[in-house]
């Protein structure tokens, strides 16, 4: 069983920028695979980035260029920097790691960007 808890949400004006935090527990060197979802109100959940245990990242064509994904394994943990922040970036974000077969969603962290 992996515990999976998201820190970092808040609101945010256009163009700012928040660090979203993933604890796990557990040693995240561990995990193959580990990424970030949204869903915005009315949509369906989407993926956001991924990050494998080598360290290669995926991203949505939608953030390209302006969030980054990474992972520190000495505090188990998983962030998502977003920079240029905008309103179509609302939403809750979700962590999920991947470990022996299974999905492990975190309770997410509401990201709102707004004037």
């Amino acid at each position: 069983q992996v515990q999976v808890a998201e820190s970092g949400g808040g609101l945010v004006q256009p163009g700012g920028s928040l660090r979203l935090s993933c604890a796990a527990s557990g040693s995240i060197s561990s995990f193959p695979m580990m990424a970030w979802h949204r869903q915005a109100p009315g949509k369906h959940r989407e993926l956001v980035a991924s990050i494998s245990r080598g360290g290669n990242a995926n991203y949505a064509d939608s953030v390209k260029g302006r969030f980054a994904i990474s992972r520190d394994s000495a505090k188990n943990t998983m962030y998502l920097q977003m920079d240029l922040l905008k309103p179509e970036d609302t939403a809750v974000y979700y962590c999920l790691v991947f470990s022996a077969g299974i999905d492990y969603w975190g309770q997410g962290t509401q990201v709102t960007v707004s004037s």
